[in-house]
């Protein structure tokens, strides 16, 4: 029977989520509904649902937006192409993307203009991946797995530099870059590493609550990337993890026998849905609920300067 709840800190909302949501509720209440926004802004279900109903109408691809609309990019990032295809359609432009997923795609387009062969350590078909790969698609080779980096099959002369996926699993890719640089020792690293603080974080969160706790409920969607590495990163150490989008996907059984329940929440993850989640528990009756070593995040990103000088034009008329 649980007795007790142990909350992960940090988690939840990451910087670059909250200036990706903020960005489509400011210019919601700038432009008036509706807003079209490419993707999903964040990997969250209820993030989605939310600003739908404020006026937000998700596609899949910009050519869906109507001629001279305002589209926002969502915060993976978007290849080339998709600011082309929005030019010819005279779409106002807000680029929603992260500043740290930026940051790799810089180091794509210098990497490829410096000749280089780019190994993109990712997962196929996501979002981010894809944007990054857009940069310099015939210069790039997506790796995902150590089996991969160690059949990697390159001719001797290839210059090769690597960049990452934000939302990895910072031990497995640390594993991928081990073999890359015992198979490849003159491989270009970036100088900082491209998986973000955020999905760094919360991973060592977990992993230091881990002895406490006899499962983890972690809050995300299927699609969020980095909720599917917290719930890895428990099972990698054998305690059982479960990925939940709110309270009513909780199984009683996986509680089973267990005292302490942990729980933590990707980075697009609101805040409410921990509360929700811990409701579920007090209903229960449960009482101790008690967050885990906290930590404080400081990061702060700016909105985008599209948005920015709208809205200081709009302030100063």
């Amino acid at each position: 029977m649980v007795k007790r709840v142990l909350l992960a800190s940090p988690r939840g909302y990451c910087a670059g989520v909250e200036r990706a949501v903020d960005t489509v509720e400011r210019a919601l209440e700038h432009y008036g509904a509706p807003v079209y926004v490419r993707k999903q802004i964040v990997h969250n279900i209820h993030v989605v649902r939310d600003l739908e109903a404020r006026g937000a109408i998700f596609v899949e691809e910009e050519t869906e937006v109507p001629t001279g609309a305002t589209v926002v990019y969502s915060a993976h990032g978007v290849a080339p192409s998709v600011h082309v295809n929005s030019e010819q359609l005279g779409h106002n432009v807000i680029d929603a993307t992260c500043p740290l997923v930026t940051k790799v795609h810089v180091q794509a387009r210098r990497y490829a203009a410096e000749g280089y062969t780019i190994v993109l350590i990712g997962h196929a078909g996501h979002e981010e991946v894809v944007g990054t790969t857009g940069e310099a698609p015939d210069a790039t080779v997506l790796v995902q797995t150590v089996a991969e980096a160690e059949a990697l099959a390159l001719p001797a002369d290839t210059k090769l530099a690597y960049v990452t996926q934000t939302t990895l699993s910072v031990d497995e890719t640390g594993e991928i870059i081990k073999v890359l640089r015992r198979r490849f020792p003159e491989i270009r690293a970036p100088r900082k590493e491209d998986i973000c603080y955020a999905t760094s974080n919360r991973q060592w969160a977990v992993k230091e609550m881990l002895e406490e706790i006899d499962v983890l409920l972690v809050i995300g969607s299927r699609n969020s990337s980095n909720s599917n590495r917290l719930v890895e990163t428990a099972r990698a150490s054998g305690i059982a993890a479960y990925l939940i989008d709110d309270e009513t996907e909780i199984e009683d059984e996986w509680l089973g026998d267990a005292e302490t329940v942990g729980i933590t929440s990707g980075a697009s993850a609101p805040e409410k849905l921990v509360t929700r989640v811990c409701d579920w528990f007090r209903a229960r009756g449960v009482t101790a609920i008690e967050p885990y070593r906290l930590v404080d995040e400081d990061v702060t990103f700016r909105l985008p300067i599209e948005l920015r000088r709208e809205l200081e034009l709009a302030a100063g008329s």
